[in-house]
C-alpha cells in the first residue's frame, strides 16, 4: 500500500477559510473539533470524516458539502 494513498477528493477548507476571513483556530472553537484534526482535513490527509463534523464545518462556514469537498482531477 502506498504511503500517500490518493482518494481523488480534495478538501477546500483553506480556500473557504480565506474567503471568510476565518482562522483554523476560530473554526476549531466554533465546531468543537481539535486544531490537529482540522489541520489534517485542510491538508488533504484525512482518510475519513464524520458526518457530524462535516455538518458542523459546513454550518460554521455557511457552505454546502460540495463547496468543501470536491473531486480532484489531478489525482
Amino acid at each position: 500500500m502506498p504511503a500517500e494513498e490518493t482518494t481523488g477528493i480534495h478538501c477546500r477548507l483553506d480556500e473557504l477559510l480565506e474567503q471568510r476571513g476565518m482562522t483554523l483556530t476560530e473554526l476549531s472553537k466554533r465546531v468543537g473539533v481539535s486544531l490537529v484534526n482540522l489541520s489534517v482535513l485542510k491538508n488533504d490527509r484525512a482518510k475519513a470524516i464524520r458526518f457530524s463534523t462535516l455538518a458542523a464545518v459546513c454550518t460554521a462556514l455557511d457552505c454546502e458539502v460540495g463547496d468543501l469537498l470536491v473531486t480532484d482531477p489531478a489525482s
